[in-house]
């Protein structure tokens, strides 16, 4: 990895202080309109990627891909992207 590149526990620990996530995060628990916590965002991260410590996500395969999918519905619902079929 080169020194450019983020870690996916770096990327997901900058993503759970992201206020946009915070409110997709809340939207995806019921609560559209409200805007959780960095500590409430990251037990979300950790429960849809099933592990206990966002440290996983550099060695548990499993984990990244469900990493990556999360991203990209976080992603399609910023409108950042298009919403996958």
């Amino acid at each position: 990895m080169t020194s450019a590149r983020r870690n996916s526990a770096q990327q997901a620990g900058i993503l759970c202080n992201d206020k946009g996530f915070k409110r997709f995060v809340a939207e995806r628990c019921g609560f559209p309109g409200e805007e959780f916590g960095a500590s409430a965002a990251a037990q979300f991260l950790r429960s849809f990627c099933g592990i206990s410590s966002r440290s996983a996500l550099d060695t548990d395969e499993a984990a990244q891909a469900r990493f990556g999918v999360l991203r990209t519905e976080f992603d399609a619902w910023a409108g950042r992207i298009a919403a996958p079929r």
